[in-house]
């Protein structure tokens, strides 16, 4: 049972939903084609982009299908819907809203690129200083989505607890990272630490007002930063295999990946179903994979929520209300930004008046 998706989506390869012993990766292409592909354009756009396959790596290496990576209504029991790149390419867009997403993705790939060109030039011999720097930048933008969130729900504009609790458990995977690259002594040197929290701060700023005008844009500009994230523990892990599978376990690792209640393990892989990865950690080798794999997974719910409204968290799927709206959703207040929310709220109140 395979289904693969346009050029320009992400895919990923699942063999059953049971657990097994196989370690799940994903290959991306080259990160620029990766972050550029725009949503509304991508049946002119397509053909500029190398195709995103996914393994599924089992102890001999071996090669496996590959599965649609984000289901829009339900898991295996129902239906689901092709995939939201055929569902972009067959809506209607306009020329103006194609050159927006144009703009929008080509600011925040030079953005992005700048950011990596500084950590290149600062990182480029110091790995657990730069997962440091990288995993503090990494979270802020779910800080930033549920800021504006829950400003949305106060003025009773859009009100969604799937993407709060997506998010929240995004935050919450990232800060694990976070504590296990100090535990390897990531932030021993006080410079990193400087750099990598007035970054954060900036970043949470420019997010915030970003995520208020334009989510796409903001959605976008997380998708290749966690894009990066994947490369760089990628290319780790291929330079320092073998010397990582001798060295100890972070504790701080083995609690999360293998500890009791993974509810929020769960929680922020969208494009599988709960309970469907459960890592095996015996070495430092296991804990990076593992964190890789986690940014792929962070890059499918970004690139997921470009289209807007879409998003479900996994526990939210069930056999019987599959066809079901999410309880706390208020579909007469859907909006896109701030500039949107305002404009429907005027046009909510005229109507009422009439």
């Amino acid at each position: 049972m395979s289904a693969i998706l346009p050029s320009s989506a992400f895919t990923i390869s699942v063999s059953s939903f049971t657990t097994t012993k196989s370690k799940t990766s994903v290959s991306f292409s080259p990160p620029n084609q990766l972050r550029n592909s725009p949503l509304s354009s991508r049946r002119s756009l397509s053909r500029k982009f190398y195709r995103v396959q996914a393994t599924t790596l089992q102890e001999d290496e071996e090669e496996v299908v590959v599965e649609e990576s984000f289901r829009t209504k339900s898991f295996p029991e129902n239906e689901i819907k092709e995939g939201i790149g055929e569902t972009q390419v067959n809506s209607p867009s306009s020329v103006l809203e194609q050159w927006i997403i144009k703009i929008e993705q080509s600011v925040n790939i030079f953005l992005t690129d700048s950011v990596i060109k500084i950590l290149d030039a600062l990182y480029h011999d110091r790995d657990y200083a730069r997962f440091f720097v990288l995993e503090t930048i990494a979270r802020v933008p779910y800080f930033a989505f549920m800021s504006v969130l829950h400003m949305y729900e106060s003025f009773g504009w859009w009100r969604r607890a799937d993407y709060l609790k997506v998010h929240f458990a995004e935050s919450w995977n990232e800060m694990h990272h976070l504590l296990i690259m100090e535990e390897l002594g990531g932030n021993n040197w006080w410079f990193d630490r400087f750099l990598a929290q007035h970054i954060a701060f900036f970043y949470y700023i420019m997010t915030v007002l970003m995520y208020a005008v334009s989510p796409r844009m903001a959605y976008h500009f997380s998708e290749c930063v966690e894009s990066h994230a994947y490369e760089t523990y990628d290319k780790f892990l291929k330079a320092k295999g073998e010397e990582l599978k001798t060295l100890r376990a972070p504790e701080i690792a083995v609690k999360y990946y293998t500890g009791g209640d993974l509810y929020l393990f769960d929680e922020f892989q969208t494009s599988r179903p709960p309970q469907s990865r459960r890592p095996k950690i015996e070495n430092l080798y296991d804990v990076f994979l593992n964190v890789r794999d986690d940014e792929a997974e962070h890059c499918k719910t970004m690139r997921a929520c470009q289209t807007h409204g879409i998003l479900r968290s996994p526990h939210s799927y069930s056999e019987d209300d599959s066809e079901e709206e999410p309880d706390c959703m208020v579909p007469q207040a859907d909006c896109e930004g701030i500039v949107d929310c305002i404009q429907k709220s005027f046009k909510s109140s005229n109507k009422a008046k009439e």
